[in-house]
């Protein structure tokens, strides 16, 4: 039913409704509807399409200050009763929780849908022969690259979700978003020989994706570079992360300072609030209201107006993630930031950020390096959430003289987050479009363990 048929504003009132009627003292109600569907080829040919749609919807229910969740995706009213009286049951076997509730209503926000923000493609949806088209153009612009032995896959997708978030407090609200990605993984080589790379593009509008003759170059470009690759010397070296992989680092220090984690006492920088955390001169911005970008929303999932705010501002720590719950815990207010699907509650967590980028180009940066690592892939992780020690494999490029050398892989990058942020170098080449706006970083004595 994702063709606009379902009314989703009346649907989560009518489980508010039910809600009421079984015996709730206040809920809010998550209506989710949505169609996505993704093609994939290989060897010039179709190998798989996919198309999924549907409703979902989610009810919260709280019975003093006792809660629980439901889901669905059946919308018959039988359904929303039995749905509304489990949650009551479920709530009133819950334990008690003081941090549990709706927000004031004077506190909820007054904007109730997104079009100022852009963020749904007014164009008619992509057939899935169009979508074949441009991942069956990528893979050959890949396979024209001299040294591509190979196409693992070429892929192209879209999605188009429309949200309605309803609450016994007097909020009621709801808006599109739509994606549109495209994809390619080329391989180099034989065998034990073997390397792969590759690159992707996602945008809310199909006007603004990458050509698939450049998805499909692009991946192969880079696949070609990583021919030979073998494992660089082990000791302690400064580390470049390159561009496309240094929104994970920062992810880091968004974990590390988010309310929940704050909350439980699990977190490195449970200690750090007004403290430096990033170099003098860096600061990094929460902006959910950037147009045209996939992270943006106008309200969070409780309601709030959303608005750009500093999480670190100068260097300096200047707050945590919160949403109401995690807020009332810490003695602090919200700061807008509750997300949740349509099986569980609201929880804290950030949307677009912006790092401060430098005045320095990737090559200044490497040049300033001397002798290094440039990560451009990692996989796997080990990171203790409460002390920051950090661990994790890596393949990129080794650095001597300030150029690069030769391509590596199979080695891990070692170091802890509390001590590698504050020696962090930006570059000047983030990508604007991005829901993670952070340049490529210059990490300072990681140690490194390779051959």
């Amino acid at each position: 039913m994702s063709d606009g048929s379902t009314d989703l504003a009346t649907l989560a009132e009518a489980m508010l409704e039910a809600a009421k009627a079984a015996g709730a003292d206040a809920a809010d109600a998550l209506a989710v509807d949505g169609t996505s569907l993704s093609v994939d080829v290989l060897n010039g040919r179709l190998e798989q399409a996919e198309r999924a749609e549907g409703v979902e919807i989610g009810l919260r229910v709280m019975v003093g200050q006792r809660q629980a969740c439901v889901s669905a995706s059946d919308i018959r009213s039988e359904t929303l009763r039995e749905m509304a009286e489990r949650a009551v049951g479920m709530a009133r076997l819950a334990p008690e929780d003081p941090t549990v509730g709706l927000a004031d209503p004077e506190a909820l926000g007054t904007v109730r849908e997104a079009s100022g923000l852009d963020l749904s493609d007014p164009a008619d949806d992509p057939a899935p022969q169009a979508l074949e088209e441009s991942a069956l153009r990528a893979e050959a612009a890949a396979l024209a690259v001299k040294g591509i032995s190979q196409v693992q896959s070429a892929s192209a997708g879209f999605s188009r979700r429309r949200i309605h978030l309803a609450a016994t407090n007097g909020f009621s609200g709801g808006y599109e978003r739509s994606s549109h990605g495209l994809s390619c993984v080329a391989i180099t080589g034989e065998g034990l020989g073997m390397e792969r790379d590759y690159f992707g593009d996602s945008r809310t509008h199909a006007a603004d994706l990458i050509d698939a003759e450049e998805v499909g170059r692009i991946a192969a470009e880079r696949t070609v570079e990583r021919a030979g690759a073998r494992k660089p010397p082990t000791g302690a070296y400064p580390v470049v992360y390159h561009e496309r992989i240094a929104a994970s680092l920062i992810g880091h220090l968004l974990s590390a300072t988010n309310g929940s984690a704050i909350a439980r006492g699990a977190s490195w920088a449970r200690d750090l609030l007004g403290a430096g955390i990033l170099p003098k001169g860096l600061t990094l911005t929460e902006d959910p209201l950037r147009p045209r970008v996939g992270g943006s929303r106008p309200f969070d999932a409780e309601g709030l107006a959303t608005y750009r705010r500093d999480i670190v501002a100068d260097g300096v720590l200047t707050g945590w993630t919160l949403d109401l719950g995690t807020a009332r815990k810490l003695g602090l207010s919200s700061t807008a930031s509750a997300a949740r699907g349509t099986g569980g509650p609201p929880s804290p967590s950030v949307s677009n950020v912006t790092l401060t980028q430098g005045d320095r180009t990737l090559e200044a940066l490497l040049a300033e390096m001397g002798t290094g690592l440039l990560i451009t892939s990692m996989i796997g992780s080990s990171i203790s959430a409460t002390t920051g020690d950090y661990s994790r494999g890596a393949s990129g490029f080794w650095v001597e003289n300030g150029a690069i050398s030769y391509p590596v892989n199979e080695c891990t990058v070692a170091g802890n987050l509390r001590e590698m942020l504050p020696t962090i170098t930006p570059a000047n080449d983030a990508r604007t479009h991005l829901s993670r706006v952070v340049p490529s970083l210059r990490v300072e004595g990681l140690t490194i363990a390779g051959a």
